[in-house]
């Protein structure tokens, strides 16, 4: 479940699609995607036509459901066998958005917080071209009451970087010739 263009501007990389997500076929498209487009200050039609937003999880496939509840999370050697390759051929990201801890650890390694909690509250450091983002998910719900500056300092510019990225209007994509 990979959506990327060579015109991607924003990136954003999650951990591996959901069941209702590899089964629609579209990354995102689930109630923890109209969260992170919330965040983002998207609607639906932007996220999944402008050919400069685009996503990249850390899995492209279902990893499956683990029987003691949630998903398995993406498995290491999906983005050790193409990650590094697949960002190369994309020159023009301004913003790349790592959702969820696992995208975090992979990409900022050692500069990761000891938690998912803590690099998302360091997210000035690690900018302006990544910013983590905890996961959009129901679950993420009580980790948004518990930390109040999320909505209060990080989603209004997280919203104001995306439009200034994408010029304050969306563009569909275009089928290619």
């Amino acid at each position: 479940m990979v959506q990327v263009t060579t015109e991607t501007r924003l990136l954003i990389c999650g951990q591996a699609p959901g069941r209702r997500v590899h089964e629609s076929g579209l990354p995102f498209d689930d109630p923890s995607g109209d969260r992170l487009r919330q965040w983002l200050g998207l609607d639906r039609d932007a996220f999944y036509t402008d050919p400069r937003i685009c996503v990249a999880p850390m899995a492209f496939c279902f990893p499956g459901t683990n029987p003691k509840g949630g998903d398995y999370p993406p498995p290491p050697r999906c983005a050790a066998l193409w990650r590094r390759s697949l960002l190369a051929c994309l020159p023009k990201v301004e913003l790349t958005l790592l959702v969820g801890g696992y995208a975090q650890r992979w990409a900022l390694q050692h500069a990761s917080g000891r938690s998912m909690t803590a690099t998302v509250r360091a997210w000035r450091i690690h900018g302006p071209a990544v910013i983590p983002l905890p996961h959009p998910s129901w679950r993420s719900t009580v980790w948004l009451r518990r930390n109040p500056w999320f909505e209060e300092e990080l989603a209004p510019h997280l919203r104001n970087r995306i439009a200034a990225i994408l010029g304050g209007a969306a563009t569909p994509h275009q089928p290619a010739s």
